[in-house]
């Protein structure tokens, strides 16, 4: 008798008989699940559960399921999501303006340059200023040079004169469009096609595996191989919810994303050159390569932005990712 009154008081406490609900991690971005992102979430996904032995499971959200890019962060503050991969220039918007430096055209001239500043002191403070804001700053996810699309060919500076060119809602971005004639237009990823179909926006910067999933190319006769911008994310997740994880499943975490980025990291060129021989394939859209003459003609015309941008971001700021990049300011 008294066995029995044990084991009915026993299974009355919470929880008790059932295993322990596992602890749910809402992973929402805003690209195809068969990008370079949407792959490493993937991986991000499959890693963090059998490393935490199923006390984890991850949901990945893709193409703006729960939210649109104006809308995640919010959503991550509140904690209704606990994760996202938001491209460098949504920051901004959000008041660390300071992550606009990696907007800066021409700054960067390869990965390695690139991955100088994410992986040195200048990526790891911008991410700790995050903290300010609720969040917590993990890791960042390159996603390679950007090019342009029009219906039309880009290859002089006067190309872009009157075009509608869509851009992320970035200070920087917006005065590169300015510097080359052409009006920007912010608006969300997820409302990029349409506008393109309806003549909302007669172009865009990107790279090709989101030109390419998104199906750009299909309305954008001509895309020109500038390489003028770089596209990269940083994953972030609120952090209350991070600093309130148990310290064996954050641990866990931390390595399964370590895993995660070198993945993100590694297949990021590789699937930007295959999308790029797919539209290429696709005989939809002309592909143009700038002259050397060209080429120097868009730096001379975007240079200024650089100096431009130092009331917002800041001389320390722009100095330290020119040190890191190896990049040398025009002496003009």
């Amino acid at each position: 008798m008294q066995r029995r009154h044990l084991l009915a008081a026993a299974l009355a406490l919470p929880g008790a008989g059932r295993a322990q609900a596992p602890i749910v991690i809402k992973f929402s971005h805003v690209v195809a699940p068969d990008t370079p992102k949407g792959k490493a979430a993937l991986r991000f996904k499959a890693l963090a559960e059998a490393r935490t032995g199923g006390r984890v499971r991850v949901e990945v959200y893709p193409d703006s399921q729960l939210y649109k890019d104006k809308e995640e962060m919010e959503a991550l503050q509140l904690g209704s999501v606990q994760m996202l991969a938001p491209s460098l220039a949504k920051f901004g918007p959000l008041g660390v303006k300071e992550f606009e430096v990696f907007d800066l055209p021409f700054l960067f001239k390869d990965t390695e340059a690139f991955r100088a500043v994410t992986d040195g002191p200048l990526g790891a403070e911008l991410l700790r200023r995050l903290e300010a804001k609720g969040i917590k700053g993990l890791a960042y996810w390159d996603n390679g040079f950007q090019i342009m699309s029009a219906n039309r060919p880009l290859r002089q500076v006067s190309d872009f004169k009157g075009l509608k060119m869509r851009i992320q809602s970035s200070k920087v971005l917006d005065a590169q469009m300015r510097a080359l004639g052409a009006i920007p237009q912010v608006m969300a990823f997820s409302e990029l096609r349409q506008a393109l179909q309806t003549g909302l926006v007669d172009g865009t910067e990107g790279v090709p595996s989101n030109f390419l999933t998104q199906k750009i190319h299909e309305l954008q006769k001509h895309m020109t191989l500038s390489n003028h911008g770089h596209l990269a994310y940083a994953v972030i997740v609120n952090k209350k919810f991070w600093d309130g994880l148990p310290a064996d499943v954050r641990t866990a975490l931390d390595g399964a994303l370590k895993e995660a980025t070198t993945y993100a990291n590694a297949i990021a060129s590789t699937e930007n050159e295959a999308a790029l021989a797919s539209i290429r394939a696709s005989g939809r859209t002309r592909m143009h390569t700038l002259t050397p003459a060209e080429l120097e003609a868009w730096r001379e015309a975007l240079m200024p932005v650089h100096q431009e941008m130092t009331s917002r971001l800041g001389q320390a700021t722009i100095t330290a990712a020119y040190r890191a990049a190896g990049f040398v300011a025009p002496s003009r």
